[in-house]
């Protein structure tokens, strides 16, 4: 099994962090091989940001992720940047009141279209938490990593003080989808 994934969207928006905790779980709570390999501009904030994964039965001998088979984007930029290694029938998440997804890419993909950063905002109580809500959606929609394994990561990176909003954020993101 060789299980490829993609975060993206600009800088500040926690992509960065939800890819690295994907791989975590994979390695530490799924007893799997993973990578991750973050991709960013020297514009900190507000610049375009990517993050593969790629999580293996195996050893991984090439890291690079060109057959994406999940993807996560929070901004059209970044969508329309790094959509291109999706694989036809991967799974492609986006906010839907930040990307719009054509319907060619509805026919070639298994879209879904959340409001993950409103959902943030208002239903968890914190917009900084749609990273984590994110990833409440990714442990709904992906076997590569258990949602247990997920939310056990989650736990082992966010400081103490903030473990129960992001306890919310992730379940409140593993919600969204029906």
């Amino acid at each position: 099994m060789r299980y490829e994934m993609r975060f993206s969207g600009v800088g500040g928006q926690g992509n960065m962090l939800a890819a690295m905790i994907v791989s975590e779980a994979a390695i530490y709570f799924g007893n799997k091989h993973a990578c991750y390999v973050p991709t960013y501009t020297s514009q900190v904030r507000g610049g375009p940001t990517k993050a593969d994964i790629i999580i293996s039965d195996a050893p991984i001998l090439y890291s690079e992720a060109n057959n994406i088979d999940y993807f996560m984007s929070l901004h059209p930029k970044t969508y329309k940047m790094y959509k291109s290694d999706s694989k036809q029938g991967s799974i492609i998440v986006v906010d839907m009141n930040m990307v719009q997804v054509t319907e060619e890419d509805k026919k070639n993909f298994r879209v879904y279209e959340l409001p993950i950063v409103e959902t943030a905002r208002n239903k968890v109580g914190n917009v900084i938490t749609a990273n984590i809500v994110s990833l409440g959606i990714t442990a709904k929609l992906i076997d590569a990593v258990s949602e247990e394994g997920l939310l056990k990561a989650v736990e082992r990176r966010v400081p103490p003080k903030f473990l129960e909003l992001n306890r919310k954020a992730f379940e409140i993101g593993m919600s969204l989808v029906k």
